[in-house]
C-alpha cells in the first residue's frame, strides 16, 4: 500500500526530472494523477487515524474482569503524555516533537503552547464538520504548514470547436485566458464570552472517569466551527475567507409572486449549466427551509417531499427538486423581496469552493492564571481560509429586484 511520502517522493522526482524545460502534457496529466492519489491516500489516513481515536478507551475506563486478554497496544506514550498535559498544564519529554516552531517560550507550556496530536485534532474536526454544513460539502485541502497558495484557473465555456472546410483554416475561437485563485491562512482561536479561555474546574479535571480529551474536544470544535461559519457563508475576503456567496451576483426568482413559489425554484435549478447539475445541491439556513417547505400547490399540498413520495406522504427531509440540501446557520435568512442579500446556493459546491486547513491545532493549557479559582484555562489556535474557485459551478439565490 502506498504511503504520503511514495506518492510525494514521485511528485518530486516528476517536477526533478524536468528540471530546465517545461513539463510535456504526459508528465502535466501524469502529475495530476498523482495529486488525486495524494488526496485519496491522505484521506484514507485521516480514516485510520479516526478509527483509532474511537478505539482508544476513555481515561480511567475500567478494565474487563474476565474474558480473553488482548494483544499489548502500540505505544500510547504520546497520547498518555497529552492528557497529562491536558489536566496538568505541565508538558513531559513525550511532548518535545510536538512544540510549535513558532512558540514563545521552549520551557512554559502556557506561553508556548503544543500541537496537538492526531486522534485529538480528528475529535475538533469532526465537531466542527458536524456544526458546519458548508465545510462538509466543498473541497478540502489539507496542508501542514500556512504559506499563502496560488493556483491558475480557466475558464473555456464560452468556447467551442466548429466545422471547416476541406483546406480551410477555422475561425472565431479565442486564446486561452488564465486566472489565479489564492489562498492564505487565517488564525481561529477558541473563547468564551468577553474573549476569555476555556474554564474547567480542577475538581472536575482531576476526576479519572471524565473523558477530558472528548469534552475538550468537542467544545473546542464548536467554538472554532461557530467562528468559521459566518466567514464560509459570507465572509468579506478582506482579513477573513471570501465566503461562499459574497459578491455574486445572485440569481432572482421567476416573476414578482409575493413570496418564494416552485417556479422560483426551477429559476435557481435551471440558472445552473448542467454539467454542474449532476453533483449539485441547495444550501441554506434553517429559516430558509422552512420558508420553502411552507410551499403549497393549487390544491394547497405541500410541494415538498421525496423523489418517490405521493401526494398523501408526510414531508420529507432530505431532496428538493430532486437534490440535496445543506443547512449552514451561517447563510443569512430569507429575503425573497429584496434582491440585496444572497440567502443560499444552488450548484456543485465541491466544485465551486474551496477550504484550506493547515493541518496544526495548538492547544495552550494555562494552570496558573485562575489557580486562586481552582480552574485550568485552555485556548486552542487553528488557522484556515476558504475563497471561490469556481463560480460557474453554483449560483447564489437572492429576492426581486
Amino acid at each position: 500500500m502506498r504511503t504520503i511520502d511514495d506518492v510525494q517522493q514521485d511528485m518530486t522526482a516528476l517536477v526533478d526530472g524536468a528540471e530546465g524545460r517545461h513539463l510535456t502534457d504526459d508528465e502535466v496529466s501524469r502529475y495530476t494523477t498523482l495529486e488525486q492519489e495524494l488526496t485519496q491516500v491522505r484521506r484514507s489516513e485521516e480514516i485510520r487515524a479516526r478509527n483509532t481515536a474511537y478505539l482508544m478507551p476513555a481515561p480511567g475506563a475500567p478494565v474487563a474482569a474476565a474474558g480473553p486478554v488482548a494483544p499489548p497496544r502500540a505505544d500510547t506514550g504520546l497520547d498518555q503524555a497529552f492528557v497529562a498535559y491536558l489536566r496538568t498544564g505541565q508538558p513531559n519529554a513525550d511532548l518535545t516533537d510536538l512544540r510549535p516552531t513558532n512558540a514563545q517560550s521552549g520551557g512554559v507550556g502556557s506561553e508556548g503552547g503544543y500541537l496537538v496530536p492526531p486522534g485529538f485534532r480528528q475529535r475538533i474536526i469532526e465537531r466542527m464538520a458536524a456544526f458546519g454544513g458548508i465545510a462538509n460539502v466543498c473541497d478540502v485541502l489539507e496542508t501542514d504548514s500556512g504559506n499563502r497558495l496560488e493556483w491558475p484557473t480557466i475558464d473555456d465555456t464560452a468556447n467551442s470547436g466548429e466545422v471547416v472546410a476541406e483546406g480551410a483554416a477555422h475561425s472565431g475561437q479565442s486564446d486561452l485566458v488564465f486566472g489565479k485563485k489564492e489562498l492564505s491562512a487565517y488564525t481561529y482561536q477558541t473563547g468564551g464570552d468577553g474573549g476569555v479561555p476555556l474554564r474547567l474546574s480542577r475538581e472536575l479535571i482531576q476526576d479519572q472517569a471524565f473523558d477530558l480529551e472528548a469534552r475538550l474536544a468537542r467544545l473546542m470544535g464548536l467554538r472554532l466551527a461557530r467562528a468559521m461559519s459566518s466567514d464560509l457563508a459570507v465572509g468579506s475576503g478582506v482579513d477573513e475567507p471570501l465566503g461562499l456567496v459574497t459578491g455574486l451576483t445572485g440569481i432572482e426568482p421567476a416573476d414578482d409572486t409575493a413570496g418564494l413559489t416552485y417556479d422560483d425554484l426551477l429559476t435557481f435549478v435551471h440558472s445552473v449549466d448542467p454539467e454542474y447539475r449532476a453533483n449539485a445541491r441547495w444550501v441554506f439556513n434553517d429559516a430558509s427551509l422552512k420558508t420553502i417547505r411552507q410551499i403549497k400547490d393549487s390544491n394547497g399540498d405541500p410541494l415538498w417531499r421525496s423523489m418517490t413520495a405521493t401526494i398523501g406522504d408526510a414531508a420529507s427531509t432530505g431532496m428538493l427538486l430532486d437534490y440535496p440540501y445543506t443547512i449552514d446557520q451561517g447563510m443569512p435568512d430569507i429575503d425573497i423581496d429584496s434582491n440585496t442579500v444572497n440567502w443560499g446556493a444552488f450548484g456543485d459546491i465541491r466544485e465551486g469552493y474551496v477550504l484550506r486547513r493547515v493541518s496544526s491545532i495548538e492547544v495552550v493549557v494555562n494552570p496558573w492564571t485562575r489557580a486562586s479559582q481552582r480552574q485550568i484555562e485552555y485556548t486552542a489556535w487553528m488557522r484556515a481560509d476558504a475563497t471561490q474557485q469556481n463560480t460557474h459551478a453554483y449560483v447564489a439565490l437572492t429576492g426581486e429586484q
